[in-house]
């Protein structure tokens, strides 16, 4: 019998930090404690009522009870690929789109088709926790391409190019950025974009947050800005954070036919199609107005804006103003070395734990995304808990 019980593969991956702080939160808050988490990554709006719908009536109709096509529902892509039109400019056909189980099924189909091992993936810093995992998975290297927030947390064409080695395959590219909210203007999205097509650089680029941008941000598609770059690029999105559907489960990528077939061909063996339920109401989301995500943007702004003033008011800590997505990603580097309640946290992750246990607050670490010092905290919740929240934190740190 093999001496190890996990393949050694799996036991690499690392836990998700955002899940593992939320459940943290969420098992406390059960308990009895009043917890308030900025954790989770998740609007706190209800999906619009007419996707509930169509999904309430997808449940009676008979069509809906058995396998369908495991690149999902014909009427679902190609009304994706009209919403990417609509949206971005950039026009594909819907054999291109691949309809995933969300979100980060699309990120593992992407690199699993798209990584043999050696290649070496440029992984801009601070990253989203869940890249890093299907890189290794597919027996390829992150290079981690570290930013600040000197730089608003934007890579540039020269730190890329000093990255680039012979194995480079990919980079990923994400704006609006999760962790730290920066949107990348047109004209730099372009560049990184022609660099990428001038060295044959694959570029996966994630668009979840594309309707989540603030005052004179704009979101931009790298395909459309640089069209010779589609034959080399792989796109993510879905419908959780535009119509607040996190549970729904549906997401998709878009990339050249070649790519998209072979990543239909890997989900036909790992899931079959997603549930036709979940899909009916994407269909209705994505042929919808977008009314429901410009509500939701107006809350997220004012609120960012509360939270980075509040936070603003620490003694030690610095913090941009959100450009995009729903987080704020402020620096603790000034806080770390106190003495707070007898404790002296030396990095975030010990202060993250600290805020926890003392202040019932709970933040991410920005150890979680690549860069130590740091932390996100989402504004995607209620007002008054946001304002009680980071209340608590001032209060605990201004009493160190």
């Amino acid at each position: 019998m093999s001496p190890h019980r996990i393949s050694a593969r799996v036991a690499a991956i690392a836990p998700s930090a955002t899940l593992a702080v939320d459940a943290k939160a969420k098992a406390l808050k059960a308990a009895g404690e009043p917890v308030i988490g900025f954790g989770a990554g998740e609007p706190d709006f209800s999906t619009p009522a007419y996707v509930v719908e169509a999904a309430a009536a997808a449940c009676t109709d008979p069509a809906m009870h058995r396998y369908t096509p495991a690149a999902g529902l014909p009427q679902l892509r190609e009304a994706i690929a009209t919403k990417t039109a609509r949206d971005s400019g950039y026009q594909v056909d819907p054999s291109q789109v691949v309809v995933t189980n969300g979100g980060k099924h699309a990120v593992y189909n992407a690199f699993t088709v798209l990584l043999d091992p050696g290649d070496e993936v440029l992984l801009p810093a601070p990253y989203w926790t869940t890249y890093p995992e299907p890189i290794a998975l597919a027996g390829a290297s992150s290079v981690v391409v570290p930013t600040d927030a000197a730089s608003g947390f934007r890579v540039t064409v020269d730190q890329l190019e000093a990255a680039r080695t012979d194995r480079t395959k990919a980079l990923v590219f994400v704006s609006p950025s999760n962790p730290s909210g920066a949107v990348y203007p047109a004209e730099e999205i372009e560049a990184i974009g022609r660099w990428a097509a001038e060295h044959d650089v694959w570029v996966v680029t994630d668009e979840i947050y594309e309707h989540l941008t603030y005052g004179e941000h704009t979101f931009a598609s790298m395909p459309t800005l640089v069209p010779e770059l589609a034959d080399r690029c792989i796109v993510l999105n879905g419908v959780a954070k535009t119509y607040a559907m996190t549970g729904w489960r549906v997401g998709w990528l878009i990339a050249p036919p070649d790519v998209a077939a072979a990543a239909a061909n890997l989900q036909s063996h790992q899931t079959s199609n997603v549930a036709n339920v979940s899909q009916a109401a994407a269909l209705a989301a994505v042929s919808g107005p977008l009314d429901a995500v410009s509500e939701m943007r107006a809350a997220f702004e004012r609120r960012g804006r509360r939270m980075v003033e509040m936070l603003r008011d620490i003694d030690g800590v610095t913090v941009l103003d959100p450009q995009g997505a729903f987080y704020a990603y402020p620096s603790f580097e000034g806080v770390l070395g106190r003495t707070i309640a007898g404790r002296t946290p030396s990095n975030t992750l010990e202060l993250a734990d600290l805020l926890l246990e003392e202040a019932r607050v709970a933040i991410v670490p920005g150890e979680a995304f690549g860069t130590p010092g740091y932390a996100r905290l989402s504004f995607a919740l209620g007002d008054d808990d946001l304002a009680e929240g980071i209340q608590r934190i001032v209060d605990l740190l201004a009493g160190s």
